[in-house]
């Protein structure tokens, strides 16, 4: 992904409200196949590490794009945003 790629997914995601969030128990299999789901009907997923989260939302982001098979795009303190392209009809066409 191209730095200007980054960009625009970071522009679309500024305003997405975090549809997950991971907590004290910090990334359960669960929650990594919740988000697995959302990525059927969205591309871009923001999601938020609660204060009770021991874990580094870097680490937690790279674990969910590992499993998930998305990108990082962006962590931004305790919040994170992954994309992963639809594979039939991409909703999101990015720049060159």
């Amino acid at each position: 992904m191209t730095s200007k790629q980054r960009a625009y997914l970071k522009s679309l995601a500024s305003n997405l409200n975090p549809i997950f969030q991971v907590g004290k128990a910090s990334l359960t299999p669960e929650v990594t196949e919740a988000i697995r789901e959302a990525f059927n009907t969205n591309e871009l997923i923001k999601v938020a590490v609660l204060k009770n989260c021991a874990d580094d939302p870097r680490e937690i982001a790279e674990m969910v794009a590992e499993r998930t098979h998305s990108q990082v795009v962006q962590v931004i303190g305790k919040r994170f945003i992954l994309y992963k392209p639809d594979r039939d009809k991409p909703k999101i066409v990015l720049p060159g």
